[in-house]
């Protein structure tokens, strides 16, 4: 009862299955779950982070968690929160984001050896296999079409349109959580509010093929006090879990810069401080005091993604940039000659050459929108050359492109 309460509490259940029946059986002995992510690109993104806080929970009070790695299911698609069907990667694709998306939970699931290693799985070990007319004739006999188009994720995209290919899909993950019940003694699915369909139709098909109890638990899809959804279309690009994609600084830096109405919400869905403390130490806060919680929430979220040692690295880069305290080592930075500036460089160049922007005409677009920033000035006019009076007295200019994005670029001689 105590793991199903905290969950609830810090916001983390959206629905559940009988939860008399659920609470007493997470009070219980130690049972296995599971949660499956469809390797849809080559990292994991922030849509995917609150199903993993809720992991992260169940595993704290000694449940066992299993991660399904999609890489069956991501071969047919699922319409779930989507208006059109998804572009149908090759297998060899797939394959290659499944093993990149395993790597990263292998560490991002690692809460220390006082608990059980999760146990790593693919879909596509069992679904592959499946013969046609057989599954049709074992499984498919237990599926009802009219319960089938009744569902959220199908019945939205009937007006839109839906192939016979995702339309299977339901079928396919209800079956993922026939064969965990039945080789992994799984018997409870969490995942997003999207999956409720998918999790009851596993529910059901335990129940005809095994006779067996099993339960299902929904996280919200999280939106922001803006309206953002949380996840990979969110504005300004996705979020990413891989360091590679978005670095520990990025992700760090997304985090501090957070609605100061979402802070104390985000503190509760995004790390494992305690509700007692979050109340109690930053519900109160406002105005410039709300950046200690702010700072707590960056380093939480960024240690957990990425480990203590780096989310170290991200603060102080953070707090020497905007503080002028901590270590200028771990900002994001580009080293110059200063003959550079007396050559002639301009911000059209700078902002393209650090990342900061794609192209030249991103900077120009972002000039135009009132998005690009020199050492905090609002640059008009990206192709004026720059000076070197406009240098700090280390020798460095301080980008900034839209409100999240930074780099300090450094001009030396020699």
């Amino acid at each position: 009862m105590e793991v199903l309460r905290r969950l609830t509490e810090r916001g983390l259940v959206y629905q559940m299955t009988d939860e008399e029946r659920m609470a007493e059986v997470l009070g219980g002995e130690r049972l296995s779950f599971y949660i499956g992510f469809d390797p849809t690109a080559p990292s994991l993104h922030l849509g995917h982070l609150v199903p993993l806080m809720a992991a992260g929970y169940l595993r704290r009070a000694g449940h066992r968690p299993i991660i399904v790695i999609g890489g069956g299911t991501a071969l047919v698609g699922d319409p779930s929160g989507r208006s059109a069907e998804r572009t149908l990667e090759s297998k060899g694709q797939i394959g290659e984001w499944a093993d990149s998306v395993a790597d990263q939970m292998e560490g991002f699931l690692d809460l220390g050896e006082e608990y059980e290693k999760p146990l790593m799985l693919d879909n596509s070990d069992w679904l592959t296999e499946l013969g046609y007319i057989d599954f049709l004739r074992d499984y498919g006999r237990h599926f009802s079409v009219n319960r089938m188009l009744s569902v959220e994720s199908v019945k939205s995209r009937l007006q839109t349109g839906l192939s016979f290919l995702e339309f299977n899909y339901m079928l396919l993950q209800a079956y993922d959580y026939l064969h965990l019940f039945r080789n992994h003694q799984c018997t409870l699915q969490m995942g997003g509010a999207d999956q409720w369909g998918n999790i009851v139709a596993g529910i059901d098909l335990i129940r005809r093929v095994e006779g067996g109890e099993a339960f299902g638990l929904t996280c919200p899809l999280v939106t922001t006090s803006t309206g953002e959804k949380m996840s990979k279309s969110m504005p300004g690009g996705a979020v990413w879990l891989d360091p590679g994609m978005t670095s520990p600084y990025d992700y760090y830096q997304f985090w501090i810069n957070v609605d100061d109405r979402d802070v104390v919400y985000f503190l509760k869905l995004y790390t494992f401080v305690p509700t007692e403390e979050i109340d109690e130490r930053y519900a109160r806060l406002k105005g410039r005091e709300m950046r200690e919680a702010k700072e707590r929430l960056a380093w939480e979220a960024t240690a957990i993604a990425h480990g203590e040692r780096r989310a170290d690295e991200a603060r102080e880069a953070s707090r020497a940039l905007f503080d002028g305290a901590g270590a200028r080592e771990h900002v994001p930075s580009l080293s110059l000659p200063l003959s550079r500036l007396t050559e002639g460089v301009n911000c059209l160049d700078l902002f393209v050459e650090t990342g900061l922007c794609s192209s030249r005409a991103e900077v120009r677009r972002l000039a135009k929108q009132g998005g690009l920033y020199l050492n905090e000035q609002r640059v008009e006019n990206p192709l004026e050359n720059l000076r070197e009076a406009q240098l700090d007295r280390d020798g460095n200019l301080r980008l900034r492109a839209g409100k999240k994005r930074y780099y300090v670029v450094s001009f030396r001689n020699g």
